[in-house]
């Protein structure tokens, strides 16, 4: 298993010459791709929850890039499908929202067997079901954690594969070339998998 908790932060924040500026941006994209997914997610499992680029880190502002909307809008059709996996839903629904720990192992056995793109939403979306944990269960002290945890590590071991891949860009042609339901259910085992790791640390 790749150890992904023995990194430095400083050592794998950017890369050499001009790769720096190519990785900010990925992880800049990375942080409102993923706002706009938690908030968009949560709109459509209840209405009701008031949740907002702001309350993440974020602005409005970056909610209008037609760039993240289409990307955040093919997450949501994957996100539906898992939220209909009631032994998911069983897992998250008997986790701790406090735990780093908790966080980081799971995050490391998403990628346990390499990354791709359904990794990466497994990440997001995992992320996405702590918060919404979080805010409807009045904890919303933890979401900025949490949200620290998931730019945190994706920065340091999502980041270079995916400007390797060509940029965020690239997720459209994953996206298009996999039918929804194909995804989700290999997102809904690497992320159940992961849990069920957890469960019995």
């Amino acid at each position: 298993m790749a150890d992904f908790s023995k990194s430095s932060d400083k050592n794998d924040v950017g890369a050499v010459g001009g790769e720096d500026s190519v990785d900010e941006r990925i992880n800049e994209q990375a942080a409102f791709v993923l706002r706009g997914y938690i908030v968009q997610a949560a709109h459509e499992d209840d209405p009701d929850v008031l949740l907002s680029q702001e309350d993440l880190g974020g602005s409005q502002s970056e909610s209008r890039d037609p760039e993240v909307k289409e990307i955040v809008r093919n997450l949501i059709q994957i996100g539906d499908e898992l939220n209909r996996n009631a032994e998911l839903q069983y897992l998250i629904d008997h986790i701790q929202l406090d735990s780093a720990d908790l966080f980081y192992v799971v995050a490391e056995r998403i990628f346990e067997n390499g990354i791709n793109w359904g990794r990466v939403v497994a990440l997001f979306h995992f992320a996405y079901k702590l918060i919404y944990k979080a805010v409807t269960t009045n904890c919303r002290d933890i979401v900025m954690k949490i949200m620290g945890w998931a730019l945190n590590f994706f920065r340091r071991h999502v980041s270079q594969w995916i400007r390797e891949q060509g940029g965020w860009e690239t997720v459209q042609y994953y996206f298009q070339n996999l039918r929804w339901h194909n995804v989700a259910i290999f997102v809904a085992g690497v992320l159940t998998g992961a849990l069920a790791y957890w469960k019995m640390t």
